[in-house]
């Protein structure tokens, strides 16, 4: 279906895309989400997620066709013009889904995983969705989010996971404070990611641990790190040597590092 006027109300879910703060509360009140890309939409569908619309350029309805065919949801048919101006970006792709939020997963699903992420107040976008990237590319089983991290199904962090946000299980922490005991009660060992004078190279931290070892691996805010209460939970505490000079890598950067070490020799597949 055509669509030439930018405040057609059939394309309210495609208004003002770069309006984080805007897109956060209207996503979540109206329970959906943006994938961008034919990549991400196909994921997202082939992952169980169910399309409310689509807000396509013309040159994309032939390679969608099958996906579309069986979506049984409206395909809003624009110029890349229109559709920029309805989304207030360029979308270089061409090719914009509005889809169903799926419901959150309960925290105990997550925790039945043997390797899990916990993420304290990861705010933005970008690195929590390479972080959900890594963990799952490295076979970590799921990832954890402290109330304030950043939202997974936001269109950027879907685009930087490529996807990954729709096949690892995440679940936001109820409790906060208390989150490294409930981590332990459950079985695993707490690892927390610090520049601390007690901290031990994560490499012979991997190597010091039992093969049947369940982890949780604590990463914190991409300013100040984790919080002391978090690291006063934890059972251990690791670090990346680093030379030339820099103290420390990116927190998604160091999330890959510490995910590769701590789930070496096939231990951290479900």
């Amino acid at each position: 279906m055509l669509i030439d006027d930018p405040t057609d109300p059939r394309v309210a879910d495609y208004v003002s895309l770069r309006d984080v703060q805007l897109r956060t509360s209207l996503e979540a009140a109206g329970g959906l989400f943006i994938a961008e890309g034919d990549k991400v939409i196909r994921r997202a569908v082939e992952t169980g997620c169910r399309l409310r619309s689509c807000l396509l350029a013309e040159r994309w309805l032939e390679p969608l066709a099958d996906l579309l065919a069986d979506a049984e949801a409206p395909v809003y048919v624009v110029t890349e013009e229109l559709a920029e101006r309805i989304t207030g970006f360029h979308v270089h792709r061409g090719a914009l889904a509005s889809v169903h939020r799926p419901m959150g997963l309960d925290p105990e699903n997550v925790m039945r995983g043997r390797r899990i992420v916990v993420l304290e107040d990861i705010v933005d976008h970008a690195n929590l969705g390479a972080i959900i990237r890594s963990a799952a590319g490295l076979g970590w089983n799921g990832v954890m989010l402290s109330p304030r991290s950043a939202d997974p199904l936001y269109r950027r962090s879907i685009k930087t996971s490529m996807g990954a946000v729709f096949s690892l299980p995440w679940a936001r922490l109820e409790e906060w404070a208390t989150a490294p005991q409930a981590l332990r009660t459950a079985g695993f060992q707490v690892v927390a990611m610090a520049l601390r004078d007690d901290s031990v190279s994560v490499a012979d931290y991997a190597a010091s641990i039992a093969p049947d070892q369940r982890i949780a691996l604590l990463l914190g805010t991409e300013g100040a790190g984790l919080s002391e209460t978090w690291l006063a939970g934890a059972d251990a505490v690791v670090r990346i040597p680093m030379g030339h000079g820099i103290d420390s890598l990116n927190v998604a950067s160091a999330a890959a590092v510490a995910c590769y070490a701590l789930g070496d020799n096939g231990q951290s597949s479900g």
